[in-house]
């Protein structure tokens, strides 16, 4: 039988990260492409607890759940919020399968295929296929250190109507690039006078590595109902990805919207892993592990961008970030960091090349490297080897 696929499907793009992934399973690669947080930081022993704890209450801890989420999870989650100035209630919030079925679900309920939905450029690939699987026109607009500049908004907005805004404003992924105030103040109130809501996605915000405070879109507005900001994380990052947790929260009515479409898609997340998840909140100090990880975090960079720094690589340049976990980098004029790849992983190390995070019109001489996951000499070789590439690379142009 020969099998007819919808033009949708046919026409998504793999994710490079996964395809990267799956090259460095059972070998020896070194890989800097997955946003992997560290291993041997997840707080395994807390988690053990954790379970142990839901499963003493009982056979019910397997038992169906509602689709909004665990609410005592839910209402935890809320006093959390409320700490980063972002005050919501567990009718405004629901539990979602990892951040990026948070943002699946939003971008069902508020759009139509055919809608333009506006993004900063370059960024989050995933959000690309999400957008690329709802049949939306995927319009990007121009960014700097600063964040999205508001005039290329403006005109783009003008031009194409879009029915969303998707941003990563707190260390975005993959430049890991923090907005200004400024510039989130004038993107949110561009966004409301144009009737525009925001999908704000903060899965890297807590791991900071200055004590700088970064407010949230969602707390600028300092509103959920009939607000403009929708905001979605996960605990992907500050916990462990297996436990595939993640929440949006913003207006009632939208987030029971969001409700019946994910009843349609998979009923309810793991119950399972919001019960661990609320019971390790209520016995783990969750704030002290973040600091400890972005600790972490923050010296791993530091050795990667050191590292980097000692190769005085010719016309290769990044920004030294202040959180997150990637390091973007652009390469020599003319250097395509596809080709690139291929290179590097005869050499033993993968990245992931840059123009995977552009809707349209990449710019190829651009790579995303992950600092998280390794360290010490194993960054050392990665680095060694990555230079390699290039060296090989640009000797044969």
């Amino acid at each position: 039988m020969e099998y007819r696929f919808s033009s949708r499907v046919s026409q998504l793009q793999s994710s490079a990260v996964r395809d990267i992934l799956k090259l460095t399973q059972g070998n020896d690669l070194i890989s800097f492409a997955g946003g992997l947080p560290a291993e041997e930081l997840f707080p395994v022993q807390a988690v053990r607890e954790a379970a142990d704890r839901v499963f003493a209450g009982g056979p019910g801890a397997l038992q169906y759940g509602v689709t909004e989420g665990y609410m005592p999870l839910r209402e935890q989650l809320c006093e959390r919020m409320a700490a980063k100035k972002m005050t919501v209630n567990p009718n405004q919030m629901i539990l979602t399968t990892g951040s990026q079925q948070a943002i699946d679900l939003l971008v069902g309920v508020l759009t139509e295929p055919g809608d333009a939905i506006l993004v900063e450029k370059p960024t989050y690939l995933a959000g690309l296929q999400v957008f690329a699987m709802r049949g939306l026109k995927v319009i990007a607009a121009e960014s700097d250190e600063h964040g999205i500049i508001p005039e290329d908004a403006e005109r783009l907005i003008r031009e194409h109507r879009p029915k969303l805004l998707y941003a990563v404003p707190t260390f975005g992924n993959p430049t890991g690039r923090v907005w200004s105030l400024e510039r989130r103040r004038k993107l949110l109130e561009l966004c409301k006078q144009n009737h525009i809501p925001i999908i704000e996605d903060d899965p890297y915000g807590d791991i900071k590595f200055d004590d700088q405070e970064y407010p949230s879109l969602f707390s600028l507005e300092e509103r959920a109902e009939k607000g403009a900001v929708f905001y979605t994380s996960t605990f992907s990052k500050t916990v462990a990805p297996a436990l595939r947790t993640g929440w949006a929260i913003g207006d009632s009515s939208v987030i029971a919207m969001a409700a019946k479409a994910k009843q349609a898609a998979d009923i309810h997340s793991s119950t399972m892993d919001q019960q661990i998840l609320s019971q390790l909140l209520r016995h783990f100090d969750l704030d002290a592990h973040i600091r400890l990880i972005a600790k972490s975090y923050g010296e791993r960079m530091n050795e990667m961008h050191t590292l980097l720094t000692k190769q005085k690589l010719q016309d290769v340049t990044w920004a030294k970030p202040k959180g997150g976990m990637f390091l973007w980098l652009e390469l020599p004029e003319g250097l395509d960091s596809e080709a690139l790849l291929r290179g590097a992983v005869r050499n033993g190390v993968a990245f992931v090349p840059g123009s995977s995070f552009y809707a349209s019109n990449p710019q190829r001489n651009t790579a995303r490297l992950n600092y998280t996951f390794n360290t010490g000499a194993r960054t050392q070789l990665g680095i060694e080897r990555f230079v390699e590439a290039i060296g090989e690379f640009t000797a044969r142009s």
